[in-house]
C-alpha cells in the first residue's frame, strides 16, 4: 500500500510540487477518513468497526483531536439546556428567607 501511494504521491507532485511536502502517508489517509466519517455523524462503534479497532476506546482518539467538533456539539447541545430564571421571583424569596432562618 506504502509503495502504491508513494508512487501516486510522486506523480502527482509532478505537477503540484507542494504534494510530496505534505507528509502523506497510508495512516495519514486512515486518521483523516476516521475523522471525515466523526464529523459526518457517525457512531464511534462504527468507525471502530470500519478501523478494525479492538477496543472503541482506540477510536476515541479521534474525538479528541477535532476541537471544532467539539464546538459544534457544545453548541448544539447547550440550547437543550435553561439558562433563564430557576425560580420565580417569590420562590426566590422564600428560598432566600429559608436560608437566613435556618443557617
Amino acid at each position: 500500500m506504502s509503495y502504491v501511494l508513494g508512487k501516486r504521491l510522486a506523480a502527482a507532485a509532478a505537477s503540484m510540487p507542494s504534494i510530496g511536502r505534505k507528509g502523506i502517508t497510508c495512516h495519514s489517509m486512515r486518521h483523516s477518513r476516521a475523522t471525515h466519517l466523526l464529523e459526518a455523524g457517525v457512531n464511534l462503534i462504527y468507525i471502530r468497526d470500519i478501523l478494525g479497532h479492538a477496543s472503541v476506546t482506540t477510536t476515541e482518539i479521534y474525538a479528541k483531536t477535532n476541537p471544532e467538533l467539539k464546538r459544534k456539539y457544545l453548541t448544539e447541545h447547550s440550547a437543550t439546556h435553561s439558562t433563564g430564571e430557576r425560580y420565580t421571583p417569590e420562590e426566590r424569596n422564600d428560598l432566600v428567607k429559608w436560608l437566613k432562618d435556618n443557617f
